[in-house]
């Protein structure tokens, strides 16, 4: 396979992965490692673990299935339970979006000196015009392809100018939980571990095997998208582990970090970390709103086709919504963030079900049935969102 058919067929799993590591990914990672050092680094590969395998789930029935997976879910459940899925997706994202769009606010008014009004609204204005460019899809995926290169060399170019301690890594991989730190780690568990992002990884692969019907996708299960997104999220706490922690710095926002480094390592170090914000809070800008918009869309039945006019107006609206939440907002967006990640926790168990039932389901998908062991680990993860949620109730309701 030539390097360009590689990468095409690497395009879904990077979609995701950058749809997943958005400015929220960003402040979770910075205040865990800014707070409990490498101590929780352990919790990425578990997360990711997880991610891997119900990527790969979703990635066999984009595959196996020729109409989308909401579509399959309303004829094998009803209507009501692909309605329910499509409007839960829909306000996850929108609630992300608020996010995203402060996010790149941020990440060039903190370099420039100025508002981050104009540039939620510029963002969000271009965001929503490529919309309406022709092979919106193919678009997308160059997009997200260059942004997290972009973004792996900001981040990485980083922790090398921190000078991380080596042993304090090899011994944050040993699992612990630092006290007080739960509620942040069901965070960011609930936001790496994203059955939203598996969920639309069919769609994905279904567009991307609409425009390359030769390609071959079997062997594409989204694993080097994970490990990317992983290997990101572990040198941002690397980082804020290194300089925050150190220094005992609080994490408010996702350009903490930046404002840390500059007294440090001067202005370029600053600038470098603000590229990569930038490249996370856009390609989550556009991706989290693609997917809340085409599976509200395709919940109610009309589809979720990039090219279709529904789903780009659906699209536009999650993003309009976000980026007037963003302006409105005017308390640091952390405690948001956290609170929308968590109330996450409540829906992806239901989403991961219905997931994980058709995945097993032989006559749907013929010789792309999850094996044995997907199917045991996929029952655990389950069992460990399952647990989350009753767990977050309790703190979020109970106590």
């Amino acid at each position: 396979m030539s390097i360009r058919k590689w990468l095409v067929a690497l395009g879904p799993g990077i979609v995701t992965a950058a749809i997943v590591f958005g400015p929220s990914k960003i402040t979770i990672t910075s205040k865990m490692g800014a707070m409990y050092g490498y101590d929780l680094l352990w919790v990425v590969v578990v997360a990711i673990f997880f991610m891997i395998v119900f990527t790969n789930i979703a990635s066999r029935i984009g595959v196996a299935t020729r109409q989308s997976l909401l579509s399959t879910i309303r004829e094998k459940y009803g209507k009501w339970v692909s309605g329910l899925i499509g409007i839960g997706i829909f306000m996850v994202a929108a609630s992300f979006q608020a996010g995203n769009s402060v996010g790149i606010g941020i990440s060039i008014a903190e370099a420039r000196g100025t508002s981050s009004v104009p540039w939620i609204i510029l963002f969000n204005v271009i965001g929503i015009a490529l919309l309406f460019f022709r092979d919106f899809y193919k678009i997308l995926e160059r997009l997200m392809i260059t942004i997290v290169g972009l973004m792996l060399f900001a981040f990485l170019t980083t922790m090398f100018l921190a000078l991380p301690d080596i042993s304090g890594i090899l011994a944050g991989f040993v699992p612990t939980a630092p006290t007080g730190s739960i509620g942040l780690v069901i965070a960011f568990f609930a936001s790496c571990f994203s059955i939203v992002g598996a969920f639309y990884q069919t769609y994905l692969v279904q567009e991307r095997k609409k425009i390359s019907p030769g390609l071959n996708l079997d062997n594409n299960k989204g694993v080097t998208g994970m490990i990317i997104l992983g290997l990101m999220s572990a040198v941002v706490m690397i980082c804020a582990a290194a300089v925050l922690h150190q220094q005992q710095i609080p994490v408010n926002k996702a350009s903490d970090m930046a404002k840390a480094l500059e007294p440090l390592f001067g202005s370029y170090a600053s600038q470098l970390f603000l590229i990569g914000l930038f490249g996370a809070s856009f390609s989550s800008l556009i991706g989290n709103a693609t997917i809340g918009g085409s599976l509200l869309s395709d919940g109610f039945g009309y589809g979720s086709r990039l090219d279709s006019k529904v789903v780009k107006w659906l699209i536009a609206f999650v993003m309009v919504t976000g980026s007037v939440i963003a302006i409105g907002f005017e308390k640091p967006p952390l405690e948001m963030i956290v609170f929308a990640q968590s109330v996450t926790i409540f829906l992806v168990p239901f989403i991961g079900v219905a997931m994980y039932a058709i995945s097993c389901n032989k006559t749907l998908m013929g010789n792309y049935v999850s094996p044995p062991f997907i199917r045991i680990v996929g029952f655990v993860g389950l069992l460990i969102l399952i647990m989350l949620a009753v767990y977050n109730f309790n703190e979020l309701f109970l106590t």
